[in-house]
């Protein structure tokens, strides 16, 4: 509903009361949620900006590749540490109170790492910039939720899914260009004023919304949350380190305590709920709209992931494209698909999710089994081409998901919603990453005979058989996706 004619503007924050009815959805409303679209979108980008900087650290702080690799994984770990809490955080604190928390972290960690004098400060660094970006995701879809009118509701979910996909898309490119021409410390510095202004403006204009309560925090909860979601996301990391180089830790130690830990915290849950406290409330996966996107949206996040650390190394190893080129190819899909979120949330509000999702989960298909033809002498065309049609499906399966999950929930469940799809974007993603490089590394020196042997055309035929992969697991998805329908939004 849009305020009226005569309304007049906000000047600073406000409080806005959850209502049972239609949100209000006014000035101030808008300039929120913008101001956390494109604080999501800044700190998102920096999961993946480390990447391509890696081989430059190396060198600047003589450091192994094993080392550097800490400034991506510990990242990653951090956020999945993080992100389970957030649901019983937004519940708890008042909307303002966390978005400046969480910029403020952001901030913190921006500015640490541009002065790092040391590998260990990086690594800090980046471990205190996850936290403030775990915060955000969950709070940015709360946010949503709580505040759009549900016939609005799929433009902005489209938005969302421009920060989910193509943030991490861009962040290659991004870093690229700047190490092309400065060093990796400008990664950073020139993050920090955007960090800092979005953080004054959040202070000034963020409006509080939805109603807090006081429960305690179970302890025990927050700690086998940590051991499985950390545990998980760090074994699955060293599966993919494992495959090209020798092993700190087995990587089936962490996955199975993780596994076991998280068992645990599944059955500690379903005690607490009864309670009303529940560190992260799993009621929303009674609502089967909510539980077939989140699987859904699993897959997706391992084909988005899996491709984005593959399609880098096979362009640079196989084709001998150099860092920044590669940076630029995939520049077009995450454009491609910043355009197409709006467009697909105006076609969800218009038509439903349904309209989207069957197609936007074909063609993702359909460009991981083009994958499966890329080959050492492939045109840069023909790879492009590929990357635009997964970039283009995604787009149409993204969007969707975050509509039907999300807006199936009742409203006092819609924060552990978007925290447990934010775990899950992590996991998946993690997963992706060492499914495909583990296939294809796998793959590779077995056609070579031993890893010193591997050549561009045995390197090829492991990125085949990863992308084959991720195309039958993308087929399966469509199977999932005819059984997901949009139910009305429940109250209680």
């Amino acid at each position: 509903m849009s305020a009226p004619a005569n309304a007049q503007p906000s000047t600073g924050p406000v409080d806005l009361p959850e209502s049972t009815d239609a949100p209000q959805f006014g000035a101030a409303e808008k300039l929120a949620i913008w101001l956390l679209l494109g604080s999501a979108f800044v700190v998102i980008l920096n999961e993946t900006i480390m990447g391509v900087a890696l081989p430059h650290l190396m060198t600047d702080l003589d450091i192994t590749a094993a080392a550097a690799q800490w400034l991506t994984t510990v990242f990653l770990l951090t956020m999945s540490v993080v992100i389970p809490i957030t649901g019983m955080l937004i519940q708890r604190y008042r909307t303002r109170t966390l978005f400046i928390a969480a910029m403020s972290l952001f901030t913190l960690g921006t500015l640490v790492a541009a002065v790092a004098p040391g590998f260990g400060v990086l690594v800090v660094a980046r471990a205190v910039q996850a936290s403030g970006t775990a915060i955000m995701m969950p709070l940015l879809m709360t946010t949503v939720v709580t505040l759009v009118p549900e016939r609005q509701r799929g433009q902005l979910m489209g938005r969302i899914a421009i920060v989910i996909s193509v943030a991490p898309a861009l962040g290659p490119t991004i870093s690229g260009l700047i190490l092309q021409w400065l060093t990796w410390r400008w990664m950073f510095i020139l993050v920090l004023p955007i960090a800092v202004f979005a953080l004054v403006a959040g202070m000034v204009r963020m409006p509080n919304v939805g109603t807090q309560r006081r429960a305690r925090i179970d302890a025990l909860s927050v700690v086998l949350s940590v051991v499985a979601f950390g545990g998980l996301v760090y074994g699955l990391s060293l599966v993919g380190e494992a495959a090209s180089a020798d092993e700190l830790v087995p990587p089936w130690v962490p996955v199975v305590a993780g596994a076991v830990a998280l068992a645990l915290f599944i059955w500690r849950q379903l005690r607490l709920q009864r309670e009303d406290r529940a560190l992260l409330d799993l009621r929303t996966f009674r609502t089967r709209p909510f539980a077939l996107s989140t699987i859904l949206f699993a897959f997706c996040s391992i084909a988005l992931f899996g491709t984005l650390i593959l399609l880098p190394i096979y362009m640079q190893n196989v084709l001998g494209y150099a860092t920044l080129e590669t940076g630029l190819m995939l520049l077009p899909g995450g454009l491609l698909m910043g355009l197409l979120g709006p467009v697909v949330g105006r076609a969800v509000d218009a038509r439903g999710a349904r309209s989207m999702l069957l197609p936007g989960t074909v063609l993702t298909a359909l460009a991981l089994w083009a994958m499966t033809l890329l080959g050492d002498e492939t045109s840069i065309w023909q790879v492009l081409a590929t990357h635009l049609l997964l970039s283009v499906g995604l787009a149409g399966t993204f969007t969707p998901l975050f509509s039907v999950a999300l807006g199936s929930l009742p409203p006092h469940l819609a924060s552990y919603g978007s925290a447990t799809i934010s775990t899950v974007q992590q996991v998946g993603g993690a997963a992706g990453t060492a499914l495909f490089v583990t296939i294809m590394t796998l793959v590779s020196t077995a056609a070579a005979g031993s890893p010193e042997a591997v050549n561009p055309h045995d390197l090829a035929a492991g990125t085949r058989a990863a992308f084959m992969v991720g195309g039958i697991a993308a087929t399966a998805s469509i199977a999932l996706a005819v059984f997901i329908r949009e139910e009305p939004r429940r109250i209680a």
